[in-house]
């Protein structure tokens, strides 16, 4: 089952050229990564702060085919393709008005917040990755 969450595009979000800088595109995964826990009862800064874990992103491949502009509304879907025991890939398709802007697929490391060390990932975010497995 996917996941989406919207995020609107805001005035500093665009360049010179009026449209989404590229790097925007990952803030607004990111944005739609923390929803992705928070709005099914996982608090991103509770996963980090409480449970002393973070999922930082090691790899990224993107596909960017549709310009985006102050005021749209940024839909992504969010979905996990594997889980590993200290990794997982997870897929971001970003629309907009229903047609694909950007996709990309994210490859993130359960830590440890303090030492930084891969460790396996919790059976609570197992549980969740697997409720939103593609």
């Amino acid at each position: 089952m996917a996941y989406t969450t919207r995020v609107r595009v805001r005035f500093g979000d665009e360049d010179h050229a009026q449209i989404v800088y590229y790097p925007r595109f990952f803030n607004f995964f990111h944005i739609a990564f923390e929803d992705f826990f928070g709005d099914q009862g996982h608090p991103y800064q509770q996963v980090l702060d409480v449970d002393g874990v973070g999922f930082p992103t090691v790899h990224i491949e993107t596909d960017f085919s549709r310009t985006l502009r102050f005021g749209d509304i940024f839909e992504v879907e969010v979905t996990v393709e594997k889980i590993g025991r200290t990794s997982a890939l997870f897929h971001y398709v970003g629309r907009k008005q229903g047609e694909v802007a950007a996709e990309a697929r994210m490859t993130v490391v359960c830590v440890d917040m303090k030492t930084w060390q891969p460790v396996p990932i919790p059976d609570k975010y197992r549980a969740l990755f697997e409720k939103n497995r593609a």
